[in-house]
């Protein structure tokens, strides 16, 4: 069995398709997706699009979830001035599609969520412990959200967090997937045309404060570097 790991793709079309062009490059053909299909850049239909063309099941991120529900983030107001605008631009279509994922999915031995365990949707794992995964059931594990790409194995137990596709936060700006196969599980980077990203973030009417962090996979958004 090959599969495909993808998360936090962020209406960042260019690095999926980069993701997705690899993916096909290696013969991956059952590809899911661990969350956040929307938010932050602005070819949020395109994202949606084409995960619906090629059936790729994706669970409720966080900024799907607002999405979804009409809500808005707590804790980030460049997130909600984000949301402002792809409420504006997103289908109905697409809407109706985020409402309708769930919260946590089963692959074979592998146990997929967003955030964490305790909080599917909305937690952060950024220092995943034996001690926390010693209380939950499984064998392989697999969540996003944090945009750090990582791999750690506790004893029997294995971790895997694919990295985010469309806003990598781990000093990497290569987009990051994942791939599983025959029990093991490996991480990947390619790069993109960020460029692209950019521009239309501009005329969308954005500053490169929204779209700067693209360029070195900085942790907070931030302007271009010069």
């Amino acid at each position: 069995m090959k599969i495909g790991i993808i998360s936090d793709i962020h209406g960042n079309y260019e690095a999926l398709k980069s993701v997705l062009a690899k993916l096909d490059n290696m013969n991956v053909k059952e590809i899911y997706c661990l969350g956040d299909v929307v938010g932050y850049y602005s070819q949020i239909n395109e994202c949606c699009n084409e995960l619906i063309e090629r059936k790729i099941p994706s669970l409720m991120g966080n900024h799907d979830w607002y999405m979804a529900s009409g809500g808005f983030c707590p804790r980030s107001k460049s997130v909600n001035d984000c949301l402002v605008y792809l409420r504006k631009v997103i289908s109905k279509k697409h809407i109706e599609w985020l409402r309708a994922f769930s919260v946590q999915r089963f692959v074979g031995d592998i146990h997929m969520v967003h955030g964490g365990w305790t909080d599917p949707i909305d937690e952060y794992l950024l220092e995943p412990t034996e001690e926390y995964f010693s209380k939950i059931p499984g064998k392989i594990f697999m969540s996003g959200h944090t945009h750090i790409q990582s791999l750690i194995k506790f004893g029997g137990k294995t971790y895997c967090n694919p990295g985010s596709v469309g806003q990598p936060r781990d000093n990497n700006p290569k987009a990051a997937f994942a791939v599983f196969e025959n029990g093991n599980i490996s991480l990947h980077r390619v790069e993109y045309d960020m460029e692209k990203v950019f521009e239309l973030m501009d005329k969308a009417g954005f500053s490169d404060y929204y779209y700067g962090c693209l360029k070195t996979g900085a942790r907070n958004l931030c302007k271009l570097p010069k």
